[in-house]
């Protein structure tokens, strides 16, 4: 109850700092419009992958602070209510002035200049697809983690009920080349899985979430 009166309070800031309809194009990728979604059933969705890495960060928790890469708005810390510092990662200024509206505690970094071993939990939520060179920036995060870190990733399986979905919510054609099952095969180079969701059902998959530890 308490996670959805949350949402509901962050719908309504997004909506209110968001014009989405004339911004749509530069924020399409930040699943804002998403989480701002007037249809309800695509709306749930994204919070509902949301909620399940809250979940997971609370299960699997370690101390330290936490770096949220490719954060957009911020909206994982408002779910997930850290108790440690959160530190966040984010490219673009837009974006990154929308988190820090919300949140002026939290302190951006460069993914480049990320201290070593410094994070209790990375999450690099939905944001990894969006990237040519996502090898690299693995090894950047395995750096940026602690020893007994744990790193949470979520991405969407690209898959057909996903791409149905997305028109059927009124988004582009524009689908990622690389899904999160090519991300996870890439992990595995240098992180163990410990633990997997995927969203709404195994069966059929529009979102996965898994945690992992370093090898």
């Amino acid at each position: 109850m308490i996670f959805w009166k949350v949402v509901k309070k962050r719908r309504a800031s997004l909506k209110n700092y968001f014009d989405i309809s004339r911004e749509f194009e530069q924020i399409e990728e930040s699943c804002i419009p998403s989480y701002a979604h007037d249809n309800l059933a695509a709306a749930a969705i994204s919070w509902w992958r949301l909620g399940a890495v809250a979940r997971a960060y609370w299960r699997h928790r370690r101390l330290g602070p936490i770096l949220d890469f490719g954060a957009a708005s911020g909206e994982l810390y408002h779910v997930v209510q850290p108790n440690q510092p959160y530190h966040f990662v984010e490219q673009n200024e837009q974006l990154a002035s929308a988190l820090l509206h919300f949140n002026a505690d939290a302190k951006r970094q460069k993914l480049e200049s990320l201290a070593k071993e410094s994070y209790g939990v990375i999450f690099a939520l939905d944001s990894l697809e969006h990237n040519n060179n996502i090898p690299e920036l693995l090894i950047h995060l395995h750096q940026a983690l602690a020893a007994d870190g744990l790193l949470i990733l979520s991405g969407p399986t690209e898959n057909w009920i996903y791409r149905f979905g997305r028109r059927l919510a009124g988004f582009s054609g524009h689908y990622h080349t690389t899904t999160i099952r090519d991300i996870e095969r890439m992990a595995e180079v240098s992180f163990t899985r410990m633990g997997k969701k995927s969203i709404p059902l195994s069966l059929a998959p529009l979102f996965n979430i898994t945690v992992w530890k370093r090898k």
